[in-house]
């Protein structure tokens, strides 16, 4: 399980995370929404050790993770996706999946599993990444961090400008991650993506989680949406 307890971070004296707690257990997908500013992606670089904790604990199946070099957090298990993807964008898709596999020593018999989730992907091996469109840029974003075999798989707005389509891919295999026991932490501003795959969302104001919900029973026009997420 990944637990953050009462984390304070930030850029300089610009404080972003105040006191946020949450936890994501095996095989659970948690959905974390709020308006723009609200700390959604700072925490996920909190988490991989890119904006130091100044405050609170961070811990992954009980052991801190906090204060760890940032290269270092990958090798202890968890993916990240960051918006935007940050792709090697002159290296092969390919050479890119390489690289998620060099990240914890793992074998071809992982990639394999991986490019199953992802059959365009093996289509398109020696193609150079930055020439992928969008959406297969998303899924070579998405395999590199399973390469890992990751515990915990973090995912900031990875249906951002997607096709319908895709969106519908990309939902599908998170929901394939859950019967693995991945523990999935979505960032998404889309209330249907949400709804289609978490179990539990996390509302977040002003760097704190305002509230957590199941989010069995909530429907796209609940009070919850308009409060945290809505214009």
């Amino acid at each position: 399980m990944l637990i953050l307890d009462a984390i304070d971070a930030g850029y300089g004296a610009v404080q972003v995370l105040r006191g946020l707690t949450l936890s994501v257990a095996p095989g659970e997908v948690l959905c974390v929404m709020g308006r723009n500013g609200a700390g959604k992606s700072t925490m996920l670089r909190a988490i991989m050790g890119q904006v130091p904790a100044t405050k609170g604990r961070i811990t992954l199946d009980g052991a801190r993770i906090d204060g760890l070099p940032a290269h270092e957090v990958p090798r202890h298990g968890i993916g990240y996706v960051p918006q935007g993807r940050r792709l090697f964008g002159d290296l092969t898709v390919a050479e890119n999946i390489e690289i998620g596999l060099m990240t914890r020593g793992r074998d071809a018999r992982v990639r394999d599993t991986v490019l199953d989730l992802f059959p365009r992907l093996r289509e398109r091996m020696d193609q150079v990444s930055r020439t992928l469109s969008g959406g297969e840029q998303q899924m070579l974003a998405i395999a590199r961090a399973l390469c890992l075999e990751p515990k915990v798989l973090l995912l900031d707005e990875p249906t951002e400008g997607l096709q319908p389509s895709m969106i519908a891919l990309i939902r599908d295999t998170v929901v394939a991650l859950k019967a693995t026991g991945v523990a999935t932490i979505l960032v998404e501003q889309r209330v249907d993506a949400a709804l289609s795959v978490g179990d539990r969302i996390a509302f977040m104001v002003a760097g704190q989680v305002a509230e957590t919900v199941s989010a069995k029973g909530l429907h796209p026009h609940a009070a919850h949406f308009a409060t945290y997420v809505g214009v």
